[in-house]
């Protein structure tokens, strides 16, 4: 039974014990009868539940995943005591697509988008006497190809339901608005909707409210109180206020600000984020009505014409990557501790910025970046009025896309992002769209005007940007008009057309002294994790280059936007493999540092060699386990931040050689330098030596001030000998949801990683926990994700664990939240087995806490 608790607000998650039916036909909401379907947990994905079809709706796009129309079921209890004087709510953070909703058989509505979170009001369809109540949903996701890139299909974020009391705080009710921000105070406002409705059933002793009262509580990273203070409104006349989208409350609002001033803050930044709890209370003649909590902090991001990007008054360049919203074998129902993992590799490669590309990411996501450190580029739409059509994902048929619903919808989602995301301090700016074909249109500046209007309204302080793929285009350029409604303008691929792969943004640094300038969408280096293309004529694609060339270009156009200040940075595309935008046989992007499986790829290192210029590492590449002839001459190259670096083959030196970045002049007085200035070899952010081929060990040496300071070492490796397991977190809530991540390694019999390995790996589990899925970032796997064994790629697999719970005797989950999980008292253990055919397996040890 849910909302058991005597909370005033009380919020618990509603994931567990769903059923699930895939097919084109109609069901009966209401019905008790679950025959059809099949037990499933949210957030869930079912297009990754069968394998990769050329002939897919979704196409190349969607990358060749199942589409379709699913019904989702359930049956749930809810406390009686909560409906009397209350109201229950049952939210969803995301569900792709065209999600309509039942309670006990009633219609509640439809939601279109989808990415961005709706709910509904249920108290009036629930059963007051605790009778088991039954939703159902369904979920069209069947116009394909749809959604650049990958969607997914189904309710792919987590589902809540609330209980409050008639009183309380509205839905993204609490905004803490900065309106100063120094390293001596912060001044805030705090703006505090409160809602005010009634229900059919009240407690006869509730009586008038003829007083309401806020109270604003806040508490510094430390965990002490920084701030408390109340304001009280009389309820003399009311009159019902204006609501903005996605409140959803049918009665009366009451609005209440405060300015509240903080003295020597804590600011959040990408070294130290900083955040603070801010709780807010109401009550009604003094007797408590609800209670919420909100996370934020404080920081000024501002952007600049001359300096680029500022953080706290400090200039900070913008190491950006973009990612898209699947996480690889759990396609869009994303763990966040996916992203958790995928995140700390990112900032340690550099990054510090992020660009949810291209649509609304998921709450929990935001709540990461908040506390890693990462700021956020956080994007509405991906497509506006005019279709896109989606032809670099091999598509066989005319695209659908959000452009059918964006005169019906976009107002609403967009106030909803807004609204949802407006107190995370990880936020630095707004992207109103990317790449939409109105910036091409004399008309089209009208709707950035439109757009850019409602997000400064919701908030007035960050800066608004929208990607542009068309500056300086051929043969339709993107207008004056409308780059001039962006607060920043944002490029896609500056170095695309004619002289600018030269002179970049100078061109329009001359023509447009005031303009702010961003990278929005680069190039990054991409590739597939394990291989190298030799050749030219090896390519699939323009965009797609030998191994040896790639570091060039990017690096070009990498060290200028660091070297000038008034680039405030750049986003490379992409930080992560992504599901789509693929040609057959290949069903995921190649673009990323880190693949599907979050391995790093050899470009990882090379942003790290730039990113992380005080942190002294060296790598190389190839692997030294290529199927070429012995003598053949391979460029061998070296990524690194050190101020030189040796490479060795066999013992043998084939010399040690030196770039400079950043590159430094004279100091002080004529002929004076700060450091020694050493021989360099190359321009280019990365070394090379040309080496035969021959098997043995390859070694990288760099120096720092002629001291070895790192090392990376590669041996050809033997057959394989067995296989090692290693695992993110060792530890696992028995909430029936949380996850494991557990990384399997072929190894030869002297623990080399044999990276041309591809033997079937079978992972089993011993415990309360099970295999969910299973990759290993071969974008040419073509089998189904969700199951249990999977060839390794290049020496490597991944494989999700996830706690199961214990069931009742119908088979159903009965944690419903690890709060009030009893089940897994204390601790309990699971183990994780592999096994090879002819090697050695391995087995891993997780700690399952209740």
């Amino acid at each position: 039974m849910y909302l058991t608790a005597k909370k005033v607000r009380q919020r618990e998650n509603f994931n567990l014990n769903w059923f699930f039916y895939h097919g084109e036909e109609d069901r009966r909401p209401g019905e008790s009868d679950t025959a059809a379907y099949r037990p499933v947990k949210l957030p869930h994905d079912w297009s990754l539940e069968y394998p990769f079809e050329e002939h897919a709706a979704s196409c190349g796009s969607g990358g060749y995943a199942e589409t379709g129309i699913g019904w989702y079921r359930k049956y749930f209890q809810v406390n009686p005591d909560v409906l009397i004087g209350g109201r229950v709510v049952l939210q969803f953070d995301g569900a792709y697509m065209l999600t309509q909703v039942w309670i006990n058989g009633h219609y509640l509505g439809r939601h279109v988008y989808g990415y961005t979170p709706f709910e509904w009001d249920i108290t009036e369809l629930l059963y007051r006497d605790g009778g088991e109540n039954v939703v159902d949903v369904r979920v069209d996701n069947s116009a394909q190809p749809s959604s650049r890139w990958y969607s997914g299909s189904g309710i792919t974020r987590d589902v809540w339901i609330c209980g409050v009391r008639d009183l309380h705080v509205a839905p993204y009710g609490v905004w803490v608005h900065n309106l100063e921000v120094t390293k001596e105070k912060v001044r805030l406002a705090v703006e505090t909707l409160v809602c005010e409705q009634s229900t059919p059933v009240r407690d006869n002793s509730a009586g008038t409210v003829k007083s309401i009262t806020v109270g604003t509580s806040i508490y510094g990273p430390d965990g002490k109180l920084c701030i408390q203070e109340q304001i009280k409104e009389e309820i003399n006349e009311i009159q019902e206020a204006g609501r903005r989208s996605g409140e959803n409350c049918s009665g009366l609002v009451h609005t209440f600000h405060q300015e509240l001033e903080l003295s020597s803050p804590t600011l959040w930044n990408v070294d130290n984020p900083a955040l603070y709890e801010v709780i807010t209370r109401v009550y009604a003649d003094g007797v408590l009505q609800d209670e919420v909590h909100t996370v934020t902090g404080f920081q000024n991001a501002r952007f600049d014409s001359k300096q680029g990007f500022l953080l706290n008054s400090v200039r900070v360049k913008l190491n950006g990557v973009c990612i898209h919203h699947d996480g690889g074998c759990m396609g869009a129902a994303v763990h966040p501790q996916i992203w958790e993992r995928r995140l700390e590799k990112l900032k340690k490669m550099g990054a510090n910025a992020v660009r949810m590309s291209h649509n609304p990411p998921d709450p929990a996501l935001l709540d990461l970046c908040d506390r890693l450190g990462l700021m956020v580029m956080d994007e509405a739409f991906d497509e506006w009025r005019i279709l896109k059509g989606k032809e670099l994902g091999s598509n066989t048929h005319e695209s659908r896309g959000y452009s059918e619903w964006f005169d019906s919808c976009h107002e609403e989602d967009i106030r909803t992002m807004l609204l949802r995301d407006r107190n995370h301090p990880s936020i630095i700016i707004w992207s109103i769209g990317n790449e939409v074909p109105e910036q091409t249109v004399p008309e089209g500046y009208l709707t950035a005007r439109h757009l850019k209007s409602i997000c400064k309204e919701l908030d007035p302080e960050r800066a608004v940007t929208q990607a542009n793929d068309q500056v300086c285009a051929e043969p339709h350029a993107a207008t004056e008009e409308f780059l001039n409604e962006l607060d920043v303008v944002g490029y896609n691929y500056v170095d695309r057309w004619r002289t600018r792969q030269e002179t970049l943004y100078d061109d329009d640094k001359r023509a447009y002294p005031n303009r702010c300038v961003l990278g929005t969408e680069n190039s990054g280096l991409g590739g597939i994790r394990g291989e190298y293309l030799m050749t030219l004529q090896e390519r699939a694609g323009w965009w797609k280059r030998p191994y040896y060339s790639a570091p060039v270009e990017i690096g070009r156009l990498l060290r200028f936007t660091m070297t000038h200040d008034y680039v405030a940075g750049d986003f490379m595309w992409t930080g992560v493999d992504y599901l789509g935008e693929a040609h057959w046989p290949l069903h995921s992007s190649c673009a990323g540092v880190l693949d599907t499986c979050g391995f790093e790829k050899d470009s990882f290192y090379f942003y790290q060699s730039i990113w992380k210029r005080s942190e002294p590492m060296v790598h190389l590449l190839p692997h030294w386990n290529l199927n070429v002839k012995e003598g053949s001459i391979l460029q061998v190259l070296g990524y690194t931040s050190c101020n030189s670096a040796e490479l060795f083959l066999n013992g043998k030196s084939y010399g040690r050689k030196a770039y400079t970045y950043p590159a430094y002049g004279m100091t002080k007085k004529y002929g004076h330098y700060d450091k020694n200035p050493i021989p360099i070899n190359t321009n280019d952010l990365f070394l090379s030596w040309d080496v035969p081929y021959e098997p043995g060990c390859i070694k990288l040496v760099g120096y720092v001030d002629d001291k070895e300071a790192a090392r990376h070492v590669v041996r050809t490796a033997g057959a394989p000998a067995a296989v090692r397991l290693s695992c993110y977190r060792q530890q696992m809530k028995g909430d029936g949801l949380d996850i494991a991540q557990i990384e399997a390694e072929l190894l030869d019999s002297q623990g080399n990683l044999c990276v041309q390995a591809d033997t079937e790996l079978i992972f089993t589990v011993d415990g309360p926990a099970c295999v969910i899925a299973v990759d290993n970032g071969n974008p040419e796997e073509m089998e189904s994700m969700k199951k249990n064994r999977i060839h390794a790629f290049h020496g490597r697999a991944l494989a999700i664990i996830q706690s199961s719970g214990e069931t009742d005797e119908a088979g159903l989950v009965r944690c419903s939240t690890a709060e009030n999980c009893s089940v897994l008292a204390g601790t309990k253990q699971c183990t994780v087995y592999v096994r090879a055919e002819g090697l050695t397996g391995d087995s891993f040890p997780i700690i399952i806490v209740s």
